[in-house]
């Protein structure tokens, strides 16, 4: 997509577009633009798809890396949908997608002319170009019917929704670590109680980036199971701060020069004075008397 002026201080980036199609209408289930490019963007057009128009049977990917990971992988299996990936050095096997990408390039050229500022205005104009002049459009793919929109319609499969409680968990974070010799894991700054039994091993931690209170963790084989912020006990707490008869003495002064000047002023005290005998001269009857 084109650079728009959402940068820092309003400088210049970069957005990009994340689409979904359904293979057999080309009907796009999902389209929009995003500031980044990576798995989160894949992960919120999955979900606003899936929350629209249900869920897929199979999911078809490129292999790149964002489409290639944990989170897919899991969401998939939740939901029970088949994860599939185009087979390398094949363009041809993504030609749908890369054909709508094209038509795109025609909303592009127009909207810079009208110079949106901000990416809720870019994505206003496209979703009003999406439905007038794609969705609603002839589709050389589709002799019997209009458009992509009354082919998706007439469609007699029918939809599979799920509850939004099953949909979110199917979308939560994942991330792994490492369960340290207190039968703890470090998340967020904070230390959470995962059990003994589980040191040295790895484990994942499923989250709602929004609430961290609790974590969910999920180990091969076993049972899922919530774990919760370390808290310290009254016998393991932090330590007790000292009476102030007994705290640091603030140091105001030099002990080193105090203790010097103490030393100086005993000697002088107790020393006898010395007496000079450069300014006496010998007694005139007496030359030899000193």
């Amino acid at each position: 997509g084109p650079r728009l002026p959402i940068g820092p201080g309003h400088q210049p980036q970069q957005i990009y577009l994340s689409a979904i199609i359904d293979d057999a209408t080309r009907y796009v289930v999902h389209a929009a633009w995003y500031p980044t490019q990576d798995s989160v963007i894949v992960e919120d057009s999955l979900r606003t798809a899936m929350r629209r128009y249900g869920i897929p049977v199979r999911l078809y990917f490129d292999n790149g890396k964002a489409y290639k990971s944990h989170q897919i992988a899991r969401m998939g299996a939740k939901l029970g949908i088949r994860i599939v990936y185009t087979k390398p050095y094949a363009p041809e096997s993504k030609g749908k997608i890369e054909r709508f990408n094209r038509i795109v390039d025609s909303f592009v050229d127009e909207v810079r002319l009208d110079k949106p500022t901000t990416l809720e205005e870019f994505n206003e104009k496209f979703q009003v170009w999406l439905d007038a002049c794609y969705q609603t459009q002839p589709h050389s793919a589709l002799p019997d019917h209009p458009h992509p929109e009354a082919a998706f319609r007439a469609d007699t499969e029918p939809l599979r929704f799920v509850d939004i409680e099953t949909l979110t968990a199917a979308f939560q974070r994942v991330d792994t670590r490492k369960v340290d010799k207190a039968g703890c894991i470090s998340f967020g700054n904070r230390k959470y109680e995962v059990g003994i039994v589980w040191v040295g091993k790895t484990v994942d931690v499923i989250y709602d980036p929004a609430d961290v209170s609790e974590l969910t963790i999920e180990v091969a084989n076993h049972a899922p199971w919530t774990a919760r912020p370390l808290e310290i006990g009254e016998y393991a707490g932090h330590r007790p701060p000292l009476p102030d008869h007994l705290g640091e003495i603030p140091v105001t002064e030099s002990r080193v020069l105090a203790a010097a000047a103490k030393k100086h002023a005993t000697r002088h005290a107790v020393s006898p004075p010395v007496i000079a005998f450069r300014g006496l001269s010998p007694r005139e009857e007496d030359p030899h008397d000193v």
